[in-house]
């Protein structure tokens, strides 16, 4: 763990996941948190939103052209198939069996996630702009 002041927005016991909102899979991917995760483990901030910039910059992350999951737990940044299984790991039975895949080697696993963060738009989708979802409670999104 680097000595790195604390991130903003976010309390220490807060994880906050950072994502596309112009992407469909990643909306989508945020859908299901808002879905599953019954225990709110994680609070949500579109990277395109100044929070979602600024826990980027915090991170030492570029605020441009981001493709991947951010997860920010505990002081510590995860990227992308390390991200979605620690987030994963926080949710109920039957997702958190998912987290089995996490021993996968990272290199397959990290394969697998840029093959598709690269294609996203095209397989998925793209809107014109942030798409604004419906939170499951009113501290869920920090650019809200």
């Amino acid at each position: 763990m680097t000595d790195r002041a604390a991130p903003p927005l976010i309390q220490p016991n807060e994880q906050a996941v950072l994502y596309d909102g112009t992407c469909k899979l990643c909306n989508g991917w945020v859908n299901f948190l808002l879905r599953y995760d019954k225990y709110r483990t994680v609070r949500l901030a579109a990277v395109q939103s100044e929070q979602g910039k600024a826990l980027l910059r915090w991170a030492g992350l570029s605020t441009e052209n981001i493709s991947t999951i951010v997860l920010i737990t505990h002081g510590q940044v995860y990227l992308r198939a390390e991200a979605i299984f620690r987030v994963m790991a926080g949710l109920p039975w039957p997702w958190r069996i998912l987290t089995l895949l996490r021993f996968l080697p990272a290199a397959l696993s990290n394969r697998c996630y840029d093959l598709i963060a690269r294609n996203r738009y095209r397989l998925f989708g793209r809107y014109d702009n942030v798409h604004h979802l419906t939170a499951d409670h009113p501290q869920r999104f920090l650019d809200r």
